[in-house]
């Protein structure tokens, strides 16, 4: 199964996102396992479900991460940017699904 992983500080928000994708990923008829871990796992992450893994989003509060963690994704050729800070603020799923699948076309 294909997957997006959200990268955050500690996860707590993010989970809220993470439902808020699901249920839109759903409703358009995408099967997609879409999860958050902390940003210091990333390696791991990539490590063991590189393959698998469509596209990295990171959140707003690990911004500054950005350019670090693109030289990992780089490697696995795994689009990542950040989630755009509104959507994450208001919890929009479809707004940021949106911003996956743009990252992935």
């Amino acid at each position: 199964m294909k997957r997006i992983v959200l990268a955050c500080s500690a996860g707590m928000s993010t989970s809220l996102v993470v439902t808020k994708i699901e249920k839109e990923a759903t409703a358009c008829g995408l099967e997609l396992k879409i999860y958050a871990i902390p940003e210091q796992n990333m390696r791991e992450e990539l490590q063991d479900y590189g393959q698998d893994i469509i596209a990295v989003l990171l959140g707003p509060q690990v911004r500054f991460k950005l350019a670090e963690n693109q030289k990992l994704t780089d490697s696995y050729q795994v689009p990542i940017a950040v989630i755009d800070s509104v959507a994450y603020g208001t919890l929009n799923g479809a707004k940021v699904l949106d911003q996956v699948l743009s990252l992935v076309n």
